[in-house]
């Protein structure tokens, strides 16, 4: 008996402990770093499909995935300000409908009313932000319910408002679409490039500036937050505001993708940025994540919807793909946090 533990004992000996190899060590920081995640995602999806497809590895296409992320990319912006906090916007794509229908129908037939009207939109889009991030910060009601709300108000308002495709002429509103730069057969638009301006800004922002902290602070802890002396009202206003900031310019973005727009237009948006902010490594619970692993989730996104498409997918797989992806990335924040306590 005594020599079979023996013997047992030798063998659990020469088990190698592997949790603090440098293989382990590598994972683990890969799956801790709040963009080398996302971004080891995002190359092995381009990798397999660039293998298991004929045509996706073509210039043409990467260029096109590029120029379809303007749109979610900016909107996922807004929504990852708000997602540090410990909120949810289950409203950006309306209010971003709602945005480019009031510039639609202001700059009808009119290029000269093209501009004072895209500031009639900016005013729409960061008044509707401002209204949920009052009611979120002075009466303290959960963010998925106002915006919830807001979401079947909006889209209600926006049929009331028009029920026509609405049509802009070219001018200033489709500016986004146009120029860039030529990469031999790789086209970077206009709009790739402010998507680019605007995720390098506001990662600046949240990570070099005193209000870019309170933003974190916040969403890890309003209540040592306060405690500490940061107006929670004032940062949490500040997100709302800017978050429809940036709705208003996804809205210019889709001007530049198309001169046509409708209150049916982009009816997953809310969901897609979602997925975009969830992908890229920012906790739903607040106080983690980057906008950089954002637009790089967008970019996920795209690529599968792509990849897909390319392998003969139905598109309703591709949702539940992309549905799978959303758990897997919420379950693994929620294990990481789990093990940073």
């Amino acid at each position: 008996m005594s020599d079979s533990l023996q013997v047992a004992s030798e063998k659990a000996a020469e088990v190698p402990d592997t949790s603090g190899t440098r293989a382990a060590t590598l994972a683990d920081h890969i799956f801790r770093n709040p963009v080398l995640g996302p971004l080891s995602a995002l190359v092995l999806a381009i990798v397999a499909f660039s293998i298991l497809t004929e045509n996706f590895a073509s210039v043409d296409n990467f260029s096109l995935i590029l120029q379809q992320s303007v749109v979610v990319g900016t909107l996922a912006l807004g929504q990852t300000l708000i997602v540090l906090t410990g909120g949810i916007d289950l409203a950006n794509g309306a209010i971003m409908v709602l945005g480019t229908l009031v510039v639609a129908k202001l700059a009808a037939g009119s290029t000269g009313a093209q501009v004072p009207a895209l500031f009639a939109g900016l005013l729409v889009c960061a008044a509707l932000g401002l209204v949920s991030g009052l009611i979120v910060s002075k009466l303290g009601l959960p963010p998925f319910i106002v915006t919830l709300g807001l979401l079947t108000i909006l889209q209600a308002a926006s049929r009331l408002y028009t029920k026509e495709t609405v049509l802009v002429d070219d001018g200033p509103l489709t500016v986004l679409s146009k120029g860039g730069y030529l990469f031999g057969q790789f086209q970077v638009t206009t709009g790739v490039v402010v998507v680019l301006i605007s995720v390098a800004v506001l990662h600046y922002a949240l990570t070099r500036t005193a209000w870019g902290r309170h933003v974190y602070a916040v969403g890890n802890n309003d209540l040592a937050a306060k405690r500490t002396g940061i107006n929670v009202n004032r940062v949490l206003l500040s997100v709302y505001v800017l978050a429809g900031v940036f709705y208003a310019l996804a809205a210019l973005q889709a001007f530049g993708r198309s001169p046509a727009t409708s209150p049916n237009a982009f009816p997953t948006a809310n969901l897609d940025t979602i997925t975009a902010v969830v992908i890229g490594g920012t906790s739903l619970f607040g106080g983690r994540g980057t906008v950089v692993g954002t637009y790089i989730g967008a970019l996920i996104v795209l690529v599968l919807q792509s990849g897909l498409t390319q392998a003969g997918i139905d598109p309703l797989f591709q949702n539940i793909v992309t549905g799978v992806l959303v758990i897997a990335a919420v379950a693994l924040d929620t294990v990481t946090r789990r093990k940073a306590r």
